[in-house]
């Protein structure tokens, strides 16, 4: 993450929101120095957190986050559901909560980590919503299990390494 986020541009048009599976504790303090490094702004995620471009909401550790649509208003809502590919918080819960929401396109980005998380709820969104799939390249990963999992079921997506990340997302949301 310390080689994407420090990239956006404050004036980013749309909200970024990120799930990292971190122990209790670690998700506040990534996010303060995320947010130290970056011109873009950065916070750890809570309850009726109102979505706004140019932020980033980093999901806190032990819950899950999802997007709301309240009157006009896109929301954080976050809660304690069961632990769903061993992982709390888990991106599917974000990503099926974003094909229900008002957003037209979403930008999914998978980076290096263990595991399918984010896989079943980036295909759910592509079902219901127009969107693209940024995976960081095997080359650039520690580990390929996410990324890999969008390849292995044919999810159409571009790989990009990891230190041109940034830019597919500036370019991708029309800065």
């Amino acid at each position: 993450m310390l080689e994407v986020i420090p990239k956006l541009p404050q004036t980013l048009p749309a909200p970024v929101l990120i799930v990292q599976h971190m122990p209790d504790g670690f998700t506040q303090t990534l996010a303060e120095r995320l947010d130290s490094l970056s011109e873009i702004k950065v916070k750890e995620a809570e309850e009726g957190d109102v979505l706004q471009n140019g932020q980033v909401y980093l999901a806190k550790a032990g819950r899950h986050m999802e997007v709301v649509k309240v009157g006009g208003e896109h929301k954080i809502h976050m809660h304690d559901e069961p632990y769903r590919e061993g992982v709390r918080p888990c991106a599917d819960y974000m990503y099926e909560s974003l094909a229900k929401c008002g957003y037209d396109d979403v930008i999914c980005v998978v980076m290096t980590g263990m595991g399918a998380d984010g896989t079943a709820g980036i295909r759910n969104l592509l079902q219901n919503k127009k969107g693209r799939v940024i995976i960081q390249n095997e080359d650039s990963c520690v580990v390929f299990g996410m990324p890999g999992s969008i390849v292995k079921n044919k999810i159409r997506h571009k790989a990009v390494d990891l230190k041109y990340i940034a830019n597919e997302i500036i370019l991708n949301v029309g800065v």
